[in-house]
């Protein structure tokens, strides 16, 4: 009897295969080669615990997925017709086009990143969107973006309160999200975390009572993405930069989702904003890029200038620092907020202020280009990201006939399309939210979904 693993191809005869034959005109000899071993080695293992040797036509189509999956760009893009509109699994917040055309003529060629073209020598790449934060916030003395919130919250940990104790409520030593722990970003800050207060109720005279000449800051977090109703009491931030004043001792505020518009005027609950802790006489606000404020991901700090500068200067600052592409794109959405023209521009924000007719107008035509198997149905977007928790938008959702195959399998087929759709499943139904659609993916969705269903 012939052993299986003699029926698996050489490399050589793979190498001869048309389609092969088409894969090395774009890739290297090298790297194909490498590919089709890790194949073979595959192939080999499985046949090993008994499974069967495949067919060359077989072998040669596995090894065209590989290199697929192994070498197609990523991230890759995919339509969010999910009704979340920030989305963490999926990127968050879509860009303006302002924001990419600012990204993409950075990428393109040389900048004055840091170069000063007034002076004609170094500059800093903070200056501007410095300037830019300090209109955008008013009373904002200064103001520096990094990488992400995490890494805000820590390099302004470490150059306020490294070595010392920061007073936390109890009831604000959350986790985020991803593993993003309050108490273990104090830890690797060097700051030591002191609870206050109990899960449910924290009072100004229990951050009073906790003061020591070990304390270094009083920080405030926004418990973005849950909320604790019922017998509750928090302090004021007026309260804690009241007793934080008086008591000579920085005071921090941690605000997640970088709101810099007010939610009421879109029927949702009040966000916190950057303008009202800056208001209230905050030292160091800390917030996101990517999130409500609809940049790309970035960490901002704003508040005194003196404390902003600590953080500039401080060695961490340049393990965090935003690269020039993304600070590009942050200007860029912050001109928009400069001008008045976020709601318009921000495609985040002009999800979120859709009119709910203009709503059905578009699940209504999304239906019409879908055809049989596709109805409407009512619905709830939500904000995602953490931002808004428990807060909805009334929606119009389309509904797809699954014809037997079940909601998962044609979850699956839609992912599988090109571009990937990614709906949601509701009552045992595949349902897409054209509120997170961009305008412009409109017939590619449609097209996603005829194919899903079977109807080419």
């Amino acid at each position: 009897m012939t052993s299986p693993f003699r029926a698996l191809p050489s490399v050589e005869r793979v190498l001869e295969q048309p389609a092969i034959v088409d894969l090395a005109r774009a890739y290297s000899h090298e790297a194909l080669v490498g590919l089709i071993r890790e194949e073979l080695q595959g192939r080999r293992s499985a046949i090993a615990h008994g499974g069967p040797a495949p067919t060359l036509e077989r072998f040669v189509e596995s090894v065209c997925m590989r290199a697929a999956q192994a070498w197609e760009g990523f991230p890759r893009r995919v339509i969010n017709a999910t009704g979340v509109i920030l989305h963490t699994n999926l990127g968050r917040a879509p860009l303006s086009a302002a924001a990419i055309h600012s990204a993409a003529q950075a990428a393109q060629g040389y900048t004055n990143l840091e170069y000063d073209l007034e002076q004609g020598e170094r500059g800093s790449r903070q200056a501007h969107v410095d300037a830019i934060l300090r209109q955008v916030i008013p009373g904002a003395e200064a103001g520096i973006a990094v990488n992400n919130n995490a890494s805000a919250m820590m390099l302004g940990l470490a150059a306020i309160a490294v070595g010392k104790e920061v007073i936390v409520s109890r009831g604000e030593a959350v986790e985020i999200g991803g593993g993003f722990r309050i108490p273990e970003v104090l830890a690797q800050s060097g700051a030591k975390l002191v609870e206050v207060g109990t899960t449910n109720r924290t009072y100004v005279s229990d951050y009073a009572a906790a003061i020591t000449e070990h304390t270094g800051a009083l920080l405030k977090v926004h418990a973005s993405n849950f909320r604790v109703v019922g017998f509750t009491s928090a302090p004021a931030t007026e309260e804690l930069v009241s007793l934080g004043r008086e008591r000579g001792i920085p005071v921090l505020h941690d605000l997640g989702s970088g709101c810099l518009l007010d939610t009421v005027q879109f029927g949702l609950a009040h966000e916190p904003m950057p303008q009202e802790s800056i208001a209230a006489g905050i030292d160091l606000a800390f917030f996101s890029g990517d999130k409500l404020l609809g940049g790309p991901q970035a960490g901002i700090v704003v508040g005194k200038r003196e404390m902003v500068q600590r953080l500039a200067r401080h060695p961490l600052a340049r393990a965090v620092r935003l690269d020039k592409c993304s600070l590009a794109a942050l200007t860029a959405t912050l001109l928009h907020y400069v001008k008045g023209d976020a709601v318009r521009d921000i495609p985040s924000w002009r999800m979120i202020a859709m009119p709910l007719p203009e709503v059905r107008r578009r699940a209504l035509r999304l239906r019409r280009a879908i055809g049989p198997g596709a109805r409407l149905v009512q619905g709830k977007s939500t904000i995602g990201a953490g931002s808004l928790p428990g807060e909805t938008l009334p929606t119009w959702l389309v509904a797809l006939d699954a014809a037997g195959a079940g909601a998962d399998a044609l979850a699956a087929r839609l992912r599988d399309g090109r571009p990937p759709v990614v709906g949601r499943i509701q009552d045992d139904r595949v349902v897409l939210d054209p509120r997170t659609v961009l305008p412009d993916e409109e017939r590619d969705l449609a097209r996603v979904a005829r194919e899903a269903m079977g109807k080419g």
